[in-house]
């Protein structure tokens, strides 16, 4: 539920236009919601500021199109996070509205970006091109968050050049969100250049000794730049949502 509906139900009680058995019926449900396989945490959005995101993989299809419609059914956005173009379909049979976002593979019901909207603020850099659905799922999240995302794509420190000509973007950005595989260098180097919260995501891109991205990430832990924050292998998603819960705390 969110702020503004909880509101509105308060005010029909005070003014006498909901009965209080009413709204007892409707406050039932109000902390969790139970459908047997899943606890849906109708509260996310009051003590967050965001609704609960469902993670994809691993959930059957009935399962997620069962949870969205419990979230859409509250009037809250839906974000379905790692899952394929059948997911999509499915929830679009049930709710028209629903979009893929195909690199960031993911999908999201009831969220309208407007072009040019939401809170300014946020960069994210991709490495390079591998790297992109992870960086895609950062921008996705930080945009239904109500973001207004720049983005700067292969950037890799293999051509310095290309990071440096972003150098208007670097000094705009309140917060950066750093995508990177391999070695995991490029946030260290962002965070050596600017003043603001640099977030580095390893992803899982890289050869053998690589480790399916455990290189990247202890690159990024062991990095001497400061104002440097990491999250897990791939989490694209934990970094978009931690970068706009620093943009929104600016604002304050």
């Amino acid at each position: 539920m969110k702020t503004r509906s909880l509101r509105g139900l308060l005010s029909r009680i005070r003014r006498g236009t909901l009965p209080i058995d009413a709204a007892l019926e409707r406050l039932r449900e109000l902390p969790y919601e139970d459908l047997g396989f899943a606890k849906i945490d109708n509260h996310r959005e009051l003590r967050r500021g965001f609704p609960e995101v469902i993670f994809g993989e691993g959930k059957t299809v009935p399962q997620i199109v069962a949870i969205v419609d419990r979230i859409v059914g509250r009037g809250q956005t839906a974000l379905i996070t790692r899952v394929g173009e059948e997911v999509h379909h499915r929830v679009r049979e049930r709710h028209p509205g629903a979009r893929y976002h195909a690199t960031a593979r993911a999908v999201t019901v009831g969220f309208r970006p407007r072009r040019g909207g939401g809170r300014p603020g946020i960069l994210v850099l991709a490495a390079g091109t591998s790297d992109l659905p992870v960086a895609e799922e950062a921008a996705l999240t930080a945009e239904v968050m109500g973001n207004r995302v720049e983005r700067a794509y292969d950037v890799g420190i293999a051509g310095l050049h290309r990071l440096l000509a972003q150098r208007k973007k670097l000094r705009k950005a309140r917060v950066i969100v750093a995508v990177a595989g391999m070695e995991g260098a490029l946030p260290s180097v962002v965070a050596g250049l600017v003043p603001v919260p640099v977030i580095g995501v390893p992803t899982s891109i890289g050869y053998g000794t690589g480790l399916k991205g455990v290189a990247a990430l202890m690159g990024m832990l062991n990095s001497c730049s400061t104002g440097l924050l990491v999250v897990n292998i791939d989490n694209g998603f934990g970094a978009g949502y931690s970068a706009s819960v620093i943009n929104k705390m600016i604002d304050k």
